[in-house]
């Protein structure tokens, strides 16, 4: 099995941990925008869902700059993502250095192309025709994903959209908008305390965020709980910043035929 290979399986093994109860969403979708920047050689992935409302709102992002990127979006109701999950269709092999989408997305294309994005990709989260978000992938230079990266992009965004309609306890919609609602929710508080955690340990806030996900794995805690305590000022963070993280676990070598 090829080391791709190995991290698209990872990816389904963790869609299917989401049907235990206690399955941490925003974790999840934090690893997987991770993930898909790996597995399809992109710079930058980030993943935004929409509210009960329809408004869209960033939940994960591979670093700090894409999240930053995907809120000045949202905040001027502009960029691929945001058009992306108005249509529902699939928003492809964007040139950023494009004149046509300086025009159209004047203030997106701008602040992308300051942080060095040339391209980018944006794919709807959806299922049985109902869109919920959309995953956007950013590059760096200018080669356009492969059609076959572009359908694992989209097998990937289908698979996120999976793990959040997971969580629900009935079939009803209101319950879908419930656990987005909440999903969102956890996202505020997680913003809040990385920032907090990066300002106490003089950290870049990608860095701190990072500690702070290692601790809540390696001590099985939800991401979301633990941040909360975190504003609430009710945990020692001191201790989280001292305490050793385990290394993740080496996958066994797959089975060589004789």
């Amino acid at each position: 099995m090829t080391s791709r290979e190995q991290q698209v399986t990872e990816v389904f093994v963790e869609v299917a941990e989401s049907l235990i109860a206690d399955f941490d969403a925003i974790d999840f979708l934090q690893r997987l925008s991770v993930r898909c920047r790996e597995i399809l050689d992109a710079a930058a992935v980030g993943i935004l869902l929409a509210d009960e409302n329809g408004l869209l709102h960033v939940l994960a992002a591979s670093d700090e700059d894409t999240r930053l990127l995907e809120v000045f979006a949202l905040q001027h109701d502009q960029g691929p993502c945001v058009e992306c999950y108005r249509s529902g269709r699939a928003r492809t092999h964007i040139d950023l250095t494009d004149e046509e989408v300086s025009v159209s997305w004047p203030e997106f294309a701008a602040v992308a192309r300051d942080i060095g994005f040339v391209s980018t990709n944006a794919l709807p989260l959806r299922l049985r025709g109902r869109v919920i978000g959309a995953l956007g992938l950013f590059q760096t230079d200018p080669e356009p994903l492969a059609p076959a990266d572009l359908v694992l992009a989209q097998a990937l965004a289908d698979v996120a959209t999976i793990a959040i309609l997971q969580q629900r306890t009935r079939a009803h919609t209101e319950a879908e908008r419930d656990q987005l609602q909440y999903a969102l929710n956890s996202r505020i508080v997680i913003e809040q305390a990385k920032g907090i955690l990066a300002e106490r340990w003089q950290l870049p806030v990608d860095e701190a965020l990072s500690v702070l996900r290692g601790y809540a794995r390696a001590h099985h805690r939800k991401l979301s709980e633990l941040a909360r305590e975190i504003t609430e000022g009710t945990v020692d963070t001191a201790r989280i910043r001292s305490a050793p993280v385990p290394p993740p676990p080496v996958s066994p070598p797959s089975p060589t035929t004789p």
